[in-house]
């Protein structure tokens, strides 16, 4: 088999994902040993070896301890809405992202005071060390995980306020505009910032992936009058979802 100038283990790992994304190779099925890539592709074992670990690192197939590789099943994406931010009384940020959806979600958070890390008191406009209330949630639809939420909201804003645990207290599971409303804090600007990277372990643990998927990331900051008053960062899987924006036309 002739290629073209690409190194030979991306062009092994080309061919064979064109088979797997056509359908030649479906689901579930055996992926060619390294003996008989090597064989049919004229490469060395080497050469195999690499482009089975390409295959792997895409999610396009897994090892099964024993038994060999095999083609993964490919998850057909779904969308995770977010179509902007308001007073919405009662709703929880997830719902609201989720309403175009009518997502069956339920979500888990546990929070807990620390001080900033340097990252996080850059967003927020304070200084390293300035005490936090951060917030860890881990989404489900109908039971599977979906997203993972960490947020961080500086305490100078809500500390010794009703507002002051995000899940607890009379807004508890409301969205930040109107937890933040309650105590005279105005929110007039929301700002998100989306990309990719490799999911960590902790992460791809809790939400069923495999190492070396990649995963979205979104990082919200929320303002009032130029003042960060909540950062977070959102977690979505990339091969499962896809992040879909509704924005009002003003």
């Amino acid at each position: 088999m002739t290629f073209g100038e690409q190194p030979a283990y991306l062009r092994v790992a080309s061919d064979l994902r064109e088979k797997i994304v056509s359908g030649s190779l479906p689901p579930h099925t055996r992926l060619p040993s390294q003996a008989r890539i090597r064989e049919e592709y004229g490469v060395s074992d080497t050469v195999a070896l690499e482009a089975r670990k390409v295959l792997m690192a895409e999610g396009l197939v897994e090892g099964r301890s024993g038994s060999g590789t095999y083609v993964r099943e490919r998850p057909v994406p779904r969308r995770v809405a977010r179509s902007g931010y308001g007073l919405t009384t009662g709703a929880s940020p997830f719902r609201q992202e989720q309403a175009a959806e009518e997502a069956r979600g339920t979500w888990e958070s546990s929070s807990e005071q620390e001080p900033a890390s340097a990252a996080v008191a850059e967003r927020l406009g304070i200084e390293p060390g300035e005490r936090v209330m951060r917030t860890r949630y881990v989404f489900r639809d109908a039971g599977e995980p979906m997203m993972l939420s960490t947020s961080w909201e500086p305490l100078a804003v809500t500390g010794r306020t009703p507002v002051m645990l995000p899940e607890e207290g009379p807004l508890g599971g409301c969205g930040v505009v109107e937890r933040m409303a309650a105590i005279d804090v105005v929110v007039d600007n929301v700002v998100e910032e989306v990309g990719a990277r490799p999911g960590l372990a902790e992460e791809l643990l809790t939400l069923g992936g495999v190492p070396g998927h990649v995963v979205m990331v979104v990082e919200r900051t929320y303002y009032a009058s130029g003042r960060a008053v909540e950062t977070a960062d959102v977690v979505v899987p990339a091969d499962r979802y896809r992040i879909s924006y509704h924005l009002p036309v003003r």
